[in-house]
């Protein structure tokens, strides 16, 4: 089990847990797992609306690619810590990291 930390935006923080080997990004399983995220774009890094602060772990995760960096340069809250949670696919780099849910709500 990959075992990570979601802060959601009233600061409530919860460890959830995800099988390895799904084949899933970051942003399907904070929906599933009934987060507050819009995904108007169903993961292409065309809306931001994903938007999380990688506040543990972040030297652990691939670099963000050109599209995820295009994105975030339009939020005028994003910070180096800053990541789209589409572009981050479940596996064992997502091990022990804390997450900040920071895109639009419904």
């Amino acid at each position: 089990m990959i075992k990570l930390t979601v802060i959601d935006r009233d600061d409530s923080a919860q460890e959830i847990e995800i099988p390895e080997g799904i084949n899933l990004n970051l942003m399907e399983v904070l929906k599933a797992s009934e987060y507050n995220i819009l995904a108007t774009c169903g993961g292409m890094a065309l809306c931001a609306t994903c938007h999380v602060q990688v506040l543990e772990g972040l030297n652990q995760l691939p670099e963000p690619q050109d599209a995820e960096l295009d994105m975030l340069d339009t939020l005028p809250d994003a910070t180096s810590e800053s990541r789209l949670a589409c572009q981050l696919k479940v596996n064992e780099q997502l091990e022990g990291i804390v997450i900040k849910i920071r895109g639009d709500i419904l």
